[in-house]
C-alpha cells in the first residue's frame, strides 16, 4: 500500500468517525484515493417519501459524502462552496446505490467534482456537481 493510499484511508477515516450522518446512511467504503472515492449504500424505508421513492436529500446527502471524502483526500481541508443535483431515476426502498466522486479540476483554493450516483446496475440515478474551497489547514493524521 503506497503511503498517500494510506494518508487518504487515514483522512477518510478521521472524517467517518466523527460523520454520524453518513454514518445513519449505512455508507460503506469500496475504493478511495486522491481526488477519487466510491461508495455503496441500501436504500432504506425511512427514506422514502409519499411517493414511496427515495427522498431526493438521500441522494444528495450520499452524493456529499463522496464529494466530502474526495475532496479532502489530498490532505488540506476542504469544505463546499457550491453544489448541484439532478435526479434522473427514481431510487426504491432496498436499491443499492453507488457514488463515485472524481476530481475535474483543482487549483490551490478551488477543486470541482462530479459524482455519479448508479443502481447497482450501472443505471445513472443522479448527476451532482461540487465545488470545495481547499483550506490551508491540513489534515493531522
Amino acid at each position: 500500500m503506497s503511503e498517500s493510499k494510506t494518508r487518504t484511508t487515514a483522512i477518510i477515516d478521521a472524517m467517518m468517525a466523527k460523520d454520524y450522518f453518513s454514518q445513519w446512511l449505512g455508507i460503506e467504503r469500496l475504493e478511495e484515493q486522491d481526488g477519487f472515492c466510491k461508495l455503496k449504500m441500501t436504500i432504506r424505508a425511512e427514506m422514502c417519501n409519499g411517493f414511496e421513492i427515495a427522498h431526493g436529500g438521500i441522494s444528495y446527502s450520499f452524493a456529499d459524502s463522496a464529494l466530502a471524502f474526495a475532496s479532502n483526500s489530498h490532505g488540506r481541508q476542504a469544505v463546499s462552496v457550491e453544489t448541484s443535483i439532478s435526479h434522473i431515476k427514481p431510487l426504491k426502498k432496498g436499491d443499492i446505490i453507488i457514488a463515485t466522486a472524481e476530481e475535474k479540476s483543482r487549483s490551490n483554493k478551488i477543486a470541482i467534482y462530479e459524482v455519479r450516483v448508479e443502481k447497482e446496475n450501472g443505471e445513472l440515478a443522479a448527476l451532482f456537481k461540487g465545488t470545495v474551497f481547499r483550506k490551508e489547514t491540513e489534515w493531522n493524521v
